[in-house]
C-alpha cells in the first residue's frame, strides 16, 4: 500500500496499518501487481476518499463494497466515476433518488468530488479491486482498515449520518455498533442497484433526511449539487 495516509486519520489507522494483517495485504498487492493484473484504481488513488474527506470533516458516510472493475472508472471514491465515464446504473438510480428528494435534475457526469469535498465520505469496503472481477478483493485486509475509518467517525461526539445502502453495508451496524449511538442517524434502506432499487430505495428519501439532522445538530446540510 503505497499511498500516504493522511494526516487526519493516521491516529486512527496507525495501529492498524503496524498489523500482520496490513502487511500481508500490502504484499499481496504488489505479488499481484507484479504477476500482470491490472488494479484498480492505480496507485496515487486507492485512498482518495480519505484524501477529499478529512476526519474532522466527515458529515456523512456512505458505504459502497468494492471499486468499479472497468477500465477508467475506479476513482477512490465510493460509486463515483470520473468525468467522461458512463455513468454506472447504480448512481443513475442514486440520481434519480436524489431528484425525486430534492428536485436536483441528474447530472451529466458521475463525479462526486463535490460531495466528498463537503464531507461526504465515499468509502468502499475493499479500496482495490483485480479488473473485471467485482469482489476479488474482498477478504484481503482492506475491511481491518475500513473499518478502522468508519469506527474513527462513529467514535467522534460530532453527530454523523451513517447511509447504509444494501445487506452488505448495514453489517456494520453489527460490526460497528458505534454507528448506532443516540448522537448518529442511520439510513438504512436496499442497495440503489438495477435489481434492489425498486424494493425500497426509490423513495427513502436519503438527502433530504440526512440533511435534516445535520441542520437540527448544527452541523450545516450538504449542497448535493454535483
Amino acid at each position: 500500500m503505497s499511498d500516504t495516509v493522511p494526516a487526519s486519520w493516521r491516529p486512527a489507522l496507525d495501529p492498524v496499518l503496524a498489523s500482520e494483517e496490513a502487511r500481508i495485504l500490502g504484499g499481496w498487492l504488489r505479488a499481484e501487481e507484479e504477476a500482470g493484473k491490472t488494479v484498480y484504481p492505480p496507485r496515487g488513488m486507492r485512498l482518495r476518499a480519505l484524501d477529499l474527506t478529512p476526519l474532522d470533516r466527515v458529515k456523512i458516510v456512505i458505504l459502497g463494497q468494492d471499486p468499479y472493475h472497468g477500465p477508467g472508472q475506479a476513482m477512490g471514491l465510493s460509486f463515483s466515476v470520473p468525468e467522461g465515464e458512463k455513468i454506472p446504473p447504480s448512481l443513475r438510480n442514486i440520481y434519480k433518488e436524489l431528484e425525486s428528494d430534492l428536485g436536483i435534475a441528474p447530472p451529466a457526469h458521475g463525479d462526486l468530488t463535490a460531495w466528498a469535498q463537503q464531507g461526504v465520505l465515499l468509502l468502499n469496503t475493499s479500496l482495490t479491486v483485480e479488473a473485471g472481477q467485482a469482489g476479488s478483493h474482498a477478504g484481503r485486509g482492506w475491511e481491518a482498515i475500513t473499518d478502522a475509518c468508519v469506527a474513527a467517525v462513529a467514535a467522534r461526539e460530532e453527530p454523523s449520518v451513517f447511509i447504509l445502502w444494501g445487506a452488505h453495508a448495514q453489517k456494520k451496524l453489527t460490526t460497528i455498533p458505534e454507528i448506532a449511538a443516540p448522537r448518529h442517524f442511520v439510513i438504512a434502506s436496499p442497495h440503489p442497484s438495477p435489481l434492489s432499487a425498486r424494493r425500497g430505495f426509490f423513495g427513502s428519501r436519503p438527502f433530504s433526511r440526512a440533511n435534516a439532522f445535520l441542520e437540527e445538530s448544527g452541523r450545516g446540510a450538504v449542497d448535493w449539487r454535483v
